[in-house]
């Protein structure tokens, strides 16, 4: 996002005055904005040493079965804002994690998985922001949409290949299904067409104030799933 502010020049009578500068799109106001936090969870300690291989693959497991609590909240809400003229847009079908997350569970934990997970207190905060969202308020729910899904079709596919060698894991096989966006064939490609949906909410959300609501949404999204990260670190601290 351009925040620079003009220098004055010299008046002129031959030279017109300089036109105003074109308004940064949403997605990238989005991007820009949240780009603290974005940092800030995606250099989390927990992670770090996830991909560093300094942790085994059950803080993996764990990681994946608290993903698995905030998919099912994104997801539950699909058909109650499937005709939202906010969200509905952003819906798609390729995007649906929970049935990997479970075969990939499946594969992680054995029989019995579902009985034995249990969401952080971070995780449970996290999962119900987003029910409240789905519930009262579709704006917000694309904030955290974005966060997860765009997320998971670019960092995503670096944890992908990470597990993939650290933990023996088949190539986009069970274990790591989460990542594998098989609807997807041209994962850049889609998100330049999320991004187009992300620049039309200025149509959708005429109101300004509400548009910065849903990037302050996007900024509490990232806060939370950094929250989870940290109870992760204190439940996995690196091992010397």
């Amino acid at each position: 996002m351009d925040s620079a502010i003009p220098q004055p020049t010299a008046p002129s009578s031959s030279t017109a005055p300089p036109s105003p500068a074109a308004p940064s799109s949403f997605s990238v106001l989005i991007r820009t904005a949240s780009h603290e936090q974005h940092t800030e969870a995606e250099t989390s300690t927990f992670m770090s040493d996830l991909l560093g291989g300094r942790l085994g693959v059950d803080a993996y497991a764990r990681y994946t079965e608290q993903l698995w609590f905030v998919y099912r909240a994104l997801e539950d809400g699909v058909e109650a804002l499937r005709e939202d003229p906010v969200a509905g847009p952003f819906l798609r079908a390729e995007l649906l994690r929970v049935a990997e997350l479970e075969r990939d569970l499946a594969h992680l934990r054995g029989p019995g998985w579902r009985e034995r997970a249990t969401p952080l207190p971070a995780t449970a905060a996290y999962a119900a922001r987003i029910e409240e969202c789905v519930r009262t308020w579709p704006g917000g729910y694309v904030a955290h949409h974005y966060t997860r899904y765009l997320g998971d079709l670019s960092g995503g596919q670096i944890i992908r290949g990470r597990a993939e060698k650290a933990w023996g894991f088949a190539r986009k096989g069970d274990g790591v299904r989460f990542y594998v966006f098989e609807g997807i064939a041209n994962p850049a490609a889609f998100k330049r067409g999320y991004r187009e949906l992300l620049d039309r909410l200025d149509v959708v959300v005429p109101d300004e104030l509400e548009r910065h609501r849903i990037v302050d949404e996007c900024k509490r999204a990232f806060a939370l799933n950094t929250a989870v990260f940290r109870a992760l670190g204190e439940e996995f601290p690196r091992v010397a």
